[in-house]
């Protein structure tokens, strides 16, 4: 068992079973450190436990019938307090013209640690992470002729497990070709989850995440299922936990989904499936050794909102590799597309008059950032202005007024002219670059999104990914890497009725998990589900204004957009929460919530704390206690549902109030609806309304009003 020394008298025992030991002086070294060195048979089943002894991770081996060698399969299983949550999985690596790699094979040694993940992040949903965990390496090998050998190393922190495989240069396998990814995921029972159907492995992840049982997903007709699911998977095992799978650090590798494989009714597990090569679809990975695969996550907990608060997909990636990174500022940004070009007149127009309007209401409303969406480009070569916009000139002109520009570009033209463009985009002071259509997670298709990261951060760039695979931590190694969309978001209004309430109240259980989320909120054409209308320019959305002002909170991304036009917000008192809100966050805390029903969050910046709380089509009442805050009096500036939202959802009823910390606030949320409220400490209030009324008078004198 790990954690302690092996007594003597049991190391006698597993050397007359002719098991090697490492050298007497690296062990008493490993002893000292803290470390505990074994060697096992393979009915002696491996433990790592989670700092807080609640969590659970095994791994052993199991019987392979007709083998010789004395090895088994290498399976794991997970428990959370005393429950199974996952049974025993096996775990494989099924090489090109090679026999499975795990199915039968000894453990050499393991080795036991702990450590603890202390970091800070310039932009995430935390800014200072001080996470404790154990660790666990388990070296294996094969009898015979070969000897193949691999290493499984593992994580168990307080709010979940993590494990991977890694192969280490040997003459048995002279460079690794992987045709799958053989990792079972044996659920304990037939959890329900919330999962995200994709077509294929070329999408946006852009879809519903649909709520059935594993078994659902089964063909059922004995051959295994054609249901491909993305990650985030989120998962509900009643009267034991809540579960999320998914993945960090792809750097190397290739995106992971699962399929249930079980083709029968019962069948309630799931097995890992990797993008395949687009140059060769029988592989997922071609390389050299040595080689580690992608952590393999599982976030457990037993309130599904402490799911969002665990930072373990960020704690397994790489440290930041930018040195410099002043100029990575997050920020609220103006944006020209969503709206349908909307100018001053009403009427949509792709110029540089019209965006230099949108740079005007991003000065006036105090934001960093204006996005130039797509259409300024000769085509497809982004190193030529197409010449309805002059970017350059769009640049200047915003810098007058101190914002500045992003710059909208096709995935496919940066493949073919990153080197080239990135440099020209410094030249002209482009701040950020929004890339789009990436729709690819294979292993070339992960190189890219670190091509991009690395080469931009060069050259001063910041960078947020459309059309994207979901997160998986690389904006640790890459702070310039902002956000990711990846979602089902708000642009589905403007074609269909794709985006509600409902699926609002999924994403931060789901989707969140994996990192940034850039839905694009803001949208103050608000109507009820009856009255909704799609439509390109102009866009409505279903829900309430006080939502929107909600998902400010609610949704976490370092650049954050302000989506509608200018007009939309003009006179509109409740648009002081968007102004007031920032998007770098100290803190949060998940306050209540059920998946598909309702969320309320709150997140800290400075000593001030912002609370978001949004609901499906159910009207609600919740009871939300202050716990959160320090103590002292907090001058609540409070945007809710009016009394009427329900049938009128633009009305928002605005208050002030004092509350202290403990106190219990009550929520009326309307059907669609949501709160969103700024927590002020009462000394630091009356500055700010001061401060407020200062920048009035100077925007008034330097910027006419949209």
């Amino acid at each position: 068992m790990h954690g302690a020394p092996i007594p003597s008298h049991s190391e006698a025992r597993l050397v007359q079973m002719g098991h090697k030991f490492l050298k007497s002086t690296f062990l008493i070294a490993a002893l000292v450190g803290g470390i505990s060195t074994h060697s096992f048979c393979q009915f002696s089943p491996l433990t790592l436990s989670s700092p807080n002894q609640e969590l659970s991770l095994q791994f052993a081996t199991v019987p392979v019938e007709g083998s010789v060698s004395g090895g088994g399969k290498l399976v794991y299983s997970v428990s959370f307090r005393g429950k199974p949550v996952l049974d025993q999985s096996a775990l494989g690596l099924d090489l090109e013209g090679q026999s499975l790699l795990g199915a039968d094979v000894q453990v050499v040694n393991s080795i036991a640690g702990q450590g603890i993940d202390d970091y800070s992040l310039l932009a995430g949903k935390t800014s200072k992470i001080h996470d404790e965990y154990k660790s666990l390496t388990v070296q294996l090998r094969e009898d015979g002729n070969a000897g193949r050998t691999f290493t499984m190393e593992a994580r168990a922190y307080n709010d979940g497990v993590a494990f991977r495989y890694v192969l280490p240069t040997q003459d048995a396998i002279n460079e690794i070709r992987l045709k799958q990814e053989d990792t079972e995921f044996r659920i304990s029972t037939d959890a329900t989850t919330w999962a995200l159907e994709l077509p294929n492995y070329r999408s946006s992840y852009e879809s519903e995440y649909v709520k059935l049982p594993i078994s659902a997903f089964s063909n059922q007709g004995g051959v295994s299922s054609t249901f491909l699911i993305g990650l985030p998977l989120l998962m509900h095992l009643p009267g034991t936990a809540w579960m999320a799978l998914t993945e960090a650090d792809l750097e190397g590798n290739s995106g992971m989904y699962v399929t249930n494989p079980s083709g029968n009714w019962a069948g309630h597990w799931f097995v890992s499936k990797l993008s395949p090569r687009f140059d060769n679809p029988t592989l997922v990975l071609t390389g050299t050794l040595p080689h580690h695969s992608a952590w393999r996550v599982l976030l457990v907990a037993d309130e599904p909102g402490k799911l969002m608060e665990s930072n373990i997909v960020s704690d397994l990636n790489t440290p930041n590799r930018v040195q410099d990174t002043s100029w990575i500022h997050p920020g609220k940004s103006s944006w020209n597309w969503w709206s349908g070009d909307i100018g001053s007149d009403g009427k949509p127009a792709y110029t540089t008059k019209n965006m230099e309007y949108y740079v005007d209401f991003a000065a006036q409303s105090g934001f960093p950032y204006m996005l130039l969406d797509a259409g300024w480009a000769n085509g497809r070569d982004i190193t030529k202005l197409r010449g309805n916009v002059d970017v350059p000139e769009l640049v200047s002109y915003a810098t007058t007024k101190h914002v500045k520009v992003w710059i909208w570009l096709h995935s496919v033209s940066v493949m073919n002219e990153m080197k080239e463009a990135f440099p020209l985009f410094e030249k002209w002071g482009v701040a950020g670059v929004k890339i789009d259509f990436v729709n690819r997670d294979d292993q070339e298709g992960i190189k890219f999104y670190y091509d991009v990261a690395r080469e931009a951060a060069e050259d001063h760039l910041m960078v947020d990914f459309h059309g994207a695979s979901k997160p998986w931590g690389i904006e640790r190694t890459y702070p310039n890497v902002l956000s990711y969309e990846a979602v089902l978001g708000m642009e589905q209004n403007k074609a269909g009725r794709r985006d509600s309430p409902i699926d609002r109240t999924v994403f931060p259980f789901t989707r969140m998990l994996a990192g940034p989320l850039d839905y694009t909120p803001g949208g103050f054409n608000n109507v009820t589900d009856d009255n909704f209308i799609s439509r390109g320019v102009s866009p409505m959305v279903m829900g309430t204004r006080a939502q929107q002002l909600a998902l400010y909170v609610v949704f976490q991304t370092p650049i954050q957009m302000v989506s509608d036009s200018p007009q939309a917000y003009a006179d509109q008192p409740a648009f002081k929460f968007i102004h007031d809100v920032p998007t770098e966050w100290d803190t949060m805390r998940v306050l209540n919530g059920e998946p598909g029903e309702f969320v309320t969050i709150a997140r800290s910046h400075g000593n001030e704390w912002y609370l978001g709380s949004i609901t499906n089509w159910t009207p609600r009442e919740l009871h939300v206690p202050m716990n959160f805050l320090s103590t002292g009096r907090y001058v609540a500036e409070i945007y809710q549902d009016a009394a009427d939202a329900g049938t009128n959802p633009k009305n928002v009823a605005i208050r002030r109030q004092i509350i202290h910390k403990g106190e219990v606030l009550t929520l009326h949320l309307a059907t669609g609806g949501g709160c969103a409220i700024r927590l002020i400490p009462e000394g630091a209030s009356k500055a700010v309304s001061l401060q407020r009324e200062g920048q009035t008078s100077a925007r008034s004198k330097t910027v006419p009003s949209p």
